[in-house]
């Protein structure tokens, strides 16, 4: 990994090498379980591949074209470049491409499997609401993300939540074929069925509580990463109340339709409720600005 200015956390990092580790241990139970069971995953395995290998190698264009950003040159957006050209020499980071996405939401996102393959995109929203410093801000948490390849991360976490899903739509689909059928005469393979089937179930959703709990470590470092580097703990958490009291303004229908990418934005456009934020992909705007504001003191001290 190319080497930058932006600070790590050693807290932070332990917290996600402890989600990361029981990720992977919910992996090797996973294909133990599959195996006893004599599951064949050839097609699965390669139908999830394939979707992982579309997901990590073209993530830019997709998001891009899912969220309605265009590539923006320096004429055309120089002020955006000017922020960009900045907190890269600050960080000492490769230029990531910019883009501009036409929506009145007030938000952010960055993505591409490494900083080499990057793209940053603001929206207009967010370029109409915030000053120029608080744009700063934002854009220097989204380049923590870049810097840090949590992109790629989260395309290799969230792998086995895709294998544990096709499964389950497989026994679905084919009524228990994985576990031999539901043949009247052989009812230890309709059980088997049913087995695989709440096998799956359950790997999905721990996979999908794990993932989630290392998507909001990796907000927090980016928040975290970003602030330091700008030096102004403040005026990101400043950027974070303002695009987040916003976004209460924007009409509800508009927030569901953008909340499907809610894991690439800088704030959630609408937040998962229930379960102590259990399933939302960024951690609580409480425990957003009691870091930056514990950041600050430091900063100050």
């Amino acid at each position: 990994m190319a080497k930058n200015r932006f600070p790590k956390d050693r807290a932070l990092t332990a917290r996600m090498g402890l989600t990361v580790f029981l990720l992977g241990l919910l992996y090797v139970v996973f294909v133990a379980a599959l195996l006893v069971l004599k599951v064949g995953l050839g097609l699965v395995l390669i139908i999830a591949g394939g979707l992982l290998f579309v997901q990590y190698f073209y993530s830019d264009k997709i998001a891009l074209a899912s969220m309605g950003g265009k590539i923006v040159t320096n004429e055309q957006a120089p002020e955006l470049h000017a922020i960009i050209d900045r907190l890269c020499a600050l960080a000492d980071m490769p230029k990531p491409r910019v883009a501009i996405s036409n929506q009145d939401i007030p938000n952010a996102f960055a993505t591409g499997r490494n900083p080499s393959n990057a793209v940053v995109c603001a929206t207009t929203g967010l370029l109409r609401r915030l000053n120029e410093q608080e744009v700063e801000a934002v854009l220097a948490h989204e380049l923590s993300h870049v810097a840090h390849r949590d992109v790629a991360v989260m395309t290799i976490a969230s792998f086995l939540g895709v294998v544990a899903g096709f499964l389950t739509r497989i026994e679905l689909w084919t009524g228990g074929s994985l576990g031999g059928g539901r043949s009247r005469n052989n009812q230890n393979n309709s059980g088997a069925g049913v087995l695989i089937f709440l096998v799956t179930i359950l790997v999905y959703a721990l996979s999908f509580i794990i993932t989630r709990a290392l998507s909001r470590y990796r907000e927090l470092s980016a928040d975290r990463s970003g602030a330091i580097l700008i030096g102004h703990p403040s005026v990101l958490k400043s950027a974070l109340i303002k695009v987040t009291g916003e976004m209460g303004r924007i009409p509800t229908r508009d927030l569901r339709s953008a909340s499907a990418f809610n894991a690439f934005y800088f704030a959630p456009a609408l937040t998962a409720g229930g379960f102590g934020g259990l399933f939302s992909t960024h951690p609580s705007l409480q425990k957003r600005i009691e870091q930056l504001d514990r950041l600050e003191r430091d900063l100050k001290a």
